[in-house]
């Protein structure tokens, strides 16, 4: 099968999210992309590698996706996940930053709480010593564990996304997922977060 017809069958199947990425107008197209996905992207880099570095390289993903427009299949994937994969290997360049963003969230995560309601301040003690011993954690998993398990409760892609995104077959993530969500839940405290709750193991 040509390119043009690959482009043509993604097309059919996923729509506006397969695009003809080799076209003559690209401006359009990847102002469509960037308006569509940048927020979600942003959102997922922040969430692991911090705000400042988040406004960096979610610039970095659009410009290496526009350099790289021709190596895109979009029978392989859609754009949304083969912008995830690029982000997810700028983040492995900036691993070291990732870990001390995440061990400096275990250690100083949360703001002062305010007097009030004697519920509230302790739910939002509990909520700081969750999301500390989280942080703790997800600095501690192997980065292939912590990509898969951030790329479906932070980015929200589904096991067949996360799979095209890696490179793995869609069982293995969903294998690794309940691996390490499992060994999360095994060092947590009694009540985990619902931000690793979630499961996104669809196709």
């Amino acid at each position: 099968m040509t390119r043009a017809e690959r482009y043509a069958a993604a097309g059919a199947a996923g729509g506006d999210d397969r695009p003809d990425l080799c076209g003559p107008d690209l401006q359009p197209i990847f102002q469509s992309l960037f308006d569509r996905h940048a927020r979600d992207v942003r959102r997922y880099l922040a969430s692991r590698a911090g705000p400042v570095a988040a406004d960096d390289l979610v610039g970095e993903t659009f410009l290496i996706a526009l350099q790289r427009r021709a190596s895109y299949d979009p029978a392989r994937a859609s754009a949304r996940a083969w912008l995830f994969g690029i982000a997810t290997n700028l983040l492995r360049q900036h691993a070291r930053a990732e870990i001390r963003y995440l061990r400096m969230t275990a250690r100083d995560h949360g703001t002062p709480v305010a007097h009030g309601h004697a519920d509230r301040v302790a739910d939002q003690v509990d909520a700081q010593v969750r999301v500390r011993e989280l942080a703790a954690a997800l600095a501690g998993l192997a980065p292939g564990d912590r990509d898969v398990l951030l790329l479906s409760s932070w980015g929200e892609l589904d096991a067949s996304e996360i799979g095209a995104v890696l490179g793995i077959p869609a069982g293995t993530v969903r294998s690794r997922l309940h691996r390490v969500r499992r060994l999360l839940r095994a060092r947590a405290t009694p009540k985990a977060p619902p931000s690793l709750e979630g499961e996104r193991d669809d196709d």
